[in-house]
């Protein structure tokens, strides 16, 4: 028996790369999984390797980016398996250039795939759950959202790419501290893998290439899902508010915005006087990761 046996599950952007890879390890695990996609094709593909493997799972094709729509997704899940407990949110997109040479169209596709559809299908689900809760029923309900240690840490030519994946990772917070009284629990994941995002630019796609030695494919998107899938399990039940990454056979939490112990004058500062004040902190500062690609 799989740790997500009975359990059911939408995984958006499941049509390739990591959606497929968590989809079909979901559906190895028990679960009955909404494959999410807007390639019908590339999603039913997917669905018939889970079927014939004799796992269960349906093809969807809502727009994550369209509120009304996304909800189709949910009751698509609860209609055709009964329940709902798991939202996998990883589709996603690249709009790439650097800042100076953004438009806003680029912006404003990337923060509709990435922010806005994280924030949709989880809505209606998270409404379905509070209305079990709300019953008398118990909730073991998971999000399991996508960031990227592009939005962590920041990655020139990316702005876009960056503020949606920092946004995701805040959210998440947000999402834990406000949804544990439904039973409810939102971790979110920065996956290092190769997918089609990630081989789209040549010298990504070299380094990521399968190894042709037949050693360790570290790059491989499969890499990921078992920690994706565990926090799907109810064995998740505990862990909440977390940013986990994932890269080839290393799983680590990333440690995010602390406050430190500061310059306290116990008065108005002066202008002239931040200077010295900020020397101070940054002598006690432990520097951030530095930025991809400086």
């Amino acid at each position: 028996m799989g740790i997500c046996q009975d359990r059911v599950a939408i995984i958006t952007g499941a049509g390739g790369g990591l959606g497929a890879a968590h989809a079909k390890l979901f559906a190895a695990e028990g679960a009955s999984v909404i494959v999410n996609d807007i390639n019908e094709a590339a999603a039913q593909a997917v669905v018939n390797d889970i079927q014939q493997a004799g796992g269960k799972a349906a093809v969807n094709t809502s727009d994550i980016t369209n509120y009304d729509d996304s909800h189709n997704a949910v009751k698509q899940a609860i209609d055709s398996f009964g329940d709902l407990h798991i939202v996998v949110n990883n589709a996603g997109i690249n709009r790439d250039r650097m800042f100076a040479s953004m438009t806003e169209a680029e912006w404003d596709a990337i923060m509709a795939v990435h922010l806005k559809g994280h924030f949709c299908i989880s809505s209606h689900a998270v409404h379905y759950w509070r209305g079990l809760s709300k019953q008398g029923n118990t909730v073991d309900a998971r999000i399991v959202n996508t960031t990227s240690g592009a939005g962590l840490q920041g990655s020139i030519g990316q702005s876009n790419y960056v503020a949606a994946k920092a946004g995701i990772a805040a959210l998440t917070l947000n999402q834990a501290a406000e949804l544990a009284r439904y039973g409810i629990t939102a971790n979110a994941v920065a996956p290092a893998a190769r997918t089609g995002m990630t081989t789209a630019v040549e010298e990504m796609a070299t380094r990521m290439a399968v190894p042709d030695d037949g050693s360790f494919d570290y790059w491989a998107p499969e890499n990921v899902s078992p920690l994706i899938v565990w926090l799907g399990s109810s064995q998740s039940a505990a862990i909440s508010g977390r940013v986990f990454e994932a890269e080839g056979g290393k799983i680590s939490i990333a440690d995010g915005w602390r406050s430190t112990d500061g310059v306290d004058k116990g008065a108005r500062w002066q202008p002239a006087d931040i200077g010295g004040a900020i020397k101070t902190l940054l002598d006690k500062e432990v520097p951030a990761q530095k930025v991809y690609g400086t």
